[in-house]
């Protein structure tokens, strides 16, 4: 009779620490997961930070090319075209 109850004392603790770790874990995966969700808001705020960068880079080369410079004559007409396109695009999407 007392190696059952030996067993059944031995079971419960083991139960009482298993359940201790699964507290645990399930509190450290809540908070990985906040840090995930953290981290994944910096990237789209950084990744938007270097596209509005890159535009304002190329809107620079434009200008500067534009400004006299002879160097990039060529893409920057390339890049008027391009521009001039995309605003053709815009209007015919307002008459539709």
């Amino acid at each position: 009779m007392s190696n059952t109850v030996e067993v059944i004392h031995l079971l419960e603790d083991k139960l009482k620490n298993l359940l201790s770790n699964y507290e645990f874990l399930k509190n450290e995966n809540e908070i990985l997961l906040q840090n995930a969700l953290e981290l994944q808001h910096q990237l789209k705020e950084k990744e938007q930070l270097v596209a509005e960068q890159k535009k304002r880079y190329d809107l620079l080369k434009v200008a500067k090319t534009i400004d006299g410079s002879s160097t990039n004559t060529r893409e920057t007409k390339l890049k008027i075209n391009t521009l001039i396109r995309e605003i053709d695009k815009c209007i015919i999407q307002l008459h539709e």
